[in-house]
């Protein structure tokens, strides 16, 4: 982490459900990776950038950033400033049954845009943080879930349904089961597009297609999921890095920093702390 940068990436225990992070970035940048839950980013200060589904986005003070679950997005700071902000990782579980009590959204619940300047929900964001940091949990789920609830209802909508499988996609759906049983020890692009019968330009064009983004950075991305639950499940940084197919420690290090946004030692201690 770069010198006057800060930030705690946590877990309440008794607020299932969510992740923590507080975080202030003055020369961080996120490589394009996705999330298994909902993002919901408040901006304190500075302004954070970041690309989200081809277009770049810009969210200052009291604006906040919301993803969608397995969206591809990268990030950066906006000035020289940098930027501080509270986020909350949701569980897709979580949101849909606070969307099933207070939101009239058919199907899957999320987010119809990916910048919104809303203070008071920001407000309500950096209050769920305070509340689990000074230990009060019943005011944190309620915070939570008031915030959720009010986001879906001022900037939600279904997320589209999936369309139809090609033969592109179930192309790259082969290749990503490949990749996800191979992943310490993955095929060449030339040889895993022989293993699948189809050309190097076509296996790549699928995979970007239906994933957001090529091979290797999908395979990245899929190694530091993979390390954070090793992680939290007490196995050393070593070891993380080598069943995941890390060269080493320092290149865990590097691509875990660039993903979750804190070191993965920091990561496994927060984890493992006694509640």
């Amino acid at each position: 982490m770069g010198a006057g940068e800060s930030a705690r990436h946590w877990r309440h225990p008794q607020l299932p459900g969510v992740d923590l992070l507080r975080a202030r970035y003055l020369t961080k940048t996120f490589a394009r990776h996705t999330h298994d839950a909902y993002v919901i980013g408040a901006i304190a200060e500075g302004v954070e950038v970041f690309r989200h589904r081809g277009a770049e986005h810009r969210a200052g003070p009291g604006g906040l950033a919301l993803i969608n679950p397995g969206v591809p997005h990268s990030a950066h700071a906006g000035g020289p400033e940098g930027w501080r902000y509270d986020v909350l990782y949701t569980d897709p579980g979580l949101v849909a049954g606070i969307a099933a009590e207070t939101a009239s959204v058919r199907g899957t619940p999320g987010f119809a845009t990916a910048v919104a300047d809303d203070p008071g929900s920001a407000g309500l964001v950096a209050r769920v943080h305070r509340a689990a940091e000074e230990g009060q949990v019943l005011a944190a789920d309620s915070l939570l879930r008031i915030a959720v609830a009010r986001l879906l209802r001022l900037h939600g909508g279904p997320l589209p349904s999936r369309p139809l499988t090609t033969a592109g996609a179930r192309t790259a759906e082969r290749a990503r089961a490949v990749l996800e049983e191979r992943m310490a020890d993955p095929p060449t692009l030339e040889g895993l597009a022989d293993q699948l019968s189809t050309g190097v330009f076509a296996l790549l064009r699928a995979y970007r297609e239906r994933y957001g983004m090529p091979p290797h950075a999908w395979l990245t991305d899929a190694r530091v999921h993979r390390a954070r639950s090793l992680l939290e499940a007490g196995v050393p940084l070593a070891d993380t890095a080598a069943a995941v197919g890390f060269t080493d420690q320092s290149h865990l290090s590097r691509h875990f920093g660039r993903i979750v946004g804190v070191p993965p030692g920091a990561y496994q201690r927060e984890r493992l702390r006694p509640g």
